[in-house]
């Protein structure tokens, strides 16, 4: 029956709006899923937690009237969640909407998730609770480089390609290999899945300089927005995965005195620059990546009726051209 389903759905095409934090992603996605008169999949792994709105820039009432979001807000920052959930949930989520909609966009920060989702990703065992949250008390009790030292233990291979400065990675690597008695990176097949929709992949970028000041002013609306009191909510909860994050990291710093008030702002728009520079090398790296300026939205939709043949609303024409 899900063959039977999947093969009335070919011609499907999921629009991907790739970019650095900061650039404009959530705004054009918006303005454009509602000239086509479709739908929003967001695939930033924070933006799902309901208590970080703020911090983690989620969609203005006025960008959410333009098109349908699906997945923001959908967990809470006690919940447990990985790219293989994401993949899990989007992919039943696109069964549903390609049912009405020829097309779908999907946009958001978290370059994972939207690879899980295009490509795929590995099937891992099921999370041993008490065991992920014995490791995390370690880590917090003995910090990163015992982390890291574990992980060299376990999984030496992974440990040389891993970013040994993101501890939810090298947690998520440990945990797999204690927990099966197998290396984390033998479960890392890294097989293309095949999908039965198509993909377009569409980055944003400009001038470097211009992406940090707009970056350098986000964070400044942000914190005019009260981003300092969301974080005093969230601060009990700190220890947190969900919790670290740029943004809350350094406010969480300033609230226990390591730092004072201008100088975590300062942190948190500097490590955002950092952030939006890692991002960048990574989509650099897929070449089916077609790269507009963020502003230029008319490109962008050219572009995506030339591939799909779908027109805009907008154009007072809909469907397919003829």
């Amino acid at each position: 029956m899900e063959q039977e389903d999947n093969s009335q759905k070919q011609g499907r095409f999921l629009a991907v709006i790739n970019g650095p934090t900061g650039i404009g992603k959530t705004r054009l996605c918006a303005n454009l899923a509602g000239d086509f008169n479709t739908s929003v999949i967001s695939a930033d792994s924070r933006q799902m937690y309901r208590e970080m709105k703020i911090g983690t820039a989620v969609p203005s009432p006025e960008e959410l009237e333009k098109a349908p979001h699906y997945l923001i807000g959908k967990l809470s920052i006690q919940d447990y969640y990985n790219a293989s959930m994401f993949e899990a949930d989007a992919l039943s989520l696109l069964d549903e909407l390609f049912i009405a909609k020829e097309m779908v966009f999907m946009t958001g920060g978290s370059n994972l998730y939207i690879d899980a989702l295009c490509r795929g990703i590995d099937d891992l065992p099921a999370v041993d609770r008490e065991l992920r949250k014995n490791l995390t008390d370690k880590y917090h009790s003995h910090g990163i480089a015992w982390l890291r030292q574990k992980l060299k233990k376990v999984d030496p291979d992974h440990y040389e390609k891993v970013d040994l400065k993101n501890p939810k990675r090298m947690l998520k690597a440990v945990e797999i290999s204690l927990m099966t008695g197998k290396p984390y990176s033998s479960f890392l097949t890294s097989r293309i899945k095949k999908r039965y929709f198509k993909i377009l992949k569409i980055g944003l970028n400009f001038d470097r300089q211009k992406l940090y000041d707009r970056i350098n002013r986000r964070v400044d609306e942000m914190i005019e927005q009260g981003l300092p009191e969301e974080a005093e909510l969230l601060f009990p909860f700190r220890h947190l995965n969900a919790l670290n994050t740029v943004g809350y990291r350094e406010l969480f710093d300033y609230m226990e005195g390591k730092t004072n008030f201008d100088k975590a702002v300062e942190l948190i728009k500097r490590n955002s620059r950092r952030y939006a520079k890692r991002q960048l090398t990574w989509l650099a790296k897929d070449p089916e990546i077609k790269w507009f300026h963020p502003d230029d939205q008319k490109a962008v939709s050219g572009f995506i009726t030339d591939i799909t043949g779908i027109v805009p609303c907008n154009n007072n024409r809909t469907g397919h051209l003829s």
